[in-house]
């Protein structure tokens, strides 16, 4: 990772209930012998801190986070505001925050790329990854972004206040913040929603307790 990068803290989110996967964890499928969530773990090294909102993963590397959002299922913003929390009690802070699903194998490319946008623009506002096709066509992937943690509390306790967060979508906890889209291929931001997804990536299912999530403690909120 870039010396000359901000500090930045790391959001993963492992919890979605996987309706099209037959309801197998994305976080356990094996990709290349590693995990996705062991995958989304590398990505966000470097990170200060790094959380988890999901069920409960097993063992991980020392010092990583896990919480899970109430209600189970309420979503990407409500689990991004749950994970926020988690980082604040943990005295953790970091101006940035790296926001990833962990169902992107290939995330780590962009997240190199966001980061370096992060580090060219002086810390500056918020970048999230916009896969693009040879044409310049693409979407936006707004959990593949790294933002403004101060920005993206405020808008998530917005979001709270006034009855929005539980099944907000991340748009919505988005609309407020000033986000500057980042080309990246559009591999780096491929995610798994069914199997068909899984098999033209390789991916096979797994168990989310093998090596590559391996470690001698882990945090518990």
């Amino acid at each position: 990772m870039q010396d000359d990068v901000p500090a930045f803290d790391a959001l993963i989110l492992a919890g979605g209930r996987s309706s099209r996967l037959g309801g197998v964890p994305k976080q356990g499928l094996l990709f290349r012998g590693t995990t996705l969530l062991g995958r989304a773990l590398a990505a966000a090294e470097g990170a200060r801190a790094t959380v988890i909102v999901g069920p409960d993963p097993g063992p991980l590397p020392p010092g990583v986070l896990t919480c899970r959002e109430e209600p189970e299922f309420a979503g990407p913003a409500a689990a991004i505001a749950t994970g926020l929390d988690v980082l604040d009690r943990a005295g953790a802070g970091a101006p940035h925050t790296l926001v990833l699903a962990c169902d992107m194998p290939l995330v780590s490319g962009a997240v190199r790329t966001l980061l370096h946008e992060l580090s060219t623009g002086l810390g500056a506002g918020s970048y999230v990854a916009f896969a693009a096709d040879e044409n310049g066509a693409g979407r936006m992937q707004p959990l593949a972004g790294i933002y403004s943690t101060d920005m993206l509390k405020k808008s998530a306790r917005g979001m709270a206040a006034t009855g929005r967060l539980v099944d907000g979508s991340v748009r919505s906890l988005l609309a407020s913040l000033d986000v500057q889209l980042v080309a990246v291929p559009a591999a780096y931001t491929a995610d798994v929603d069914t199997w068909d997804d899984a098999a033209a990536l390789g991916i096979a299912a797994g168990s989310p307790d093998v090596e590559d999530v391996d470690g001698a403690g882990r945090g518990r909120s």
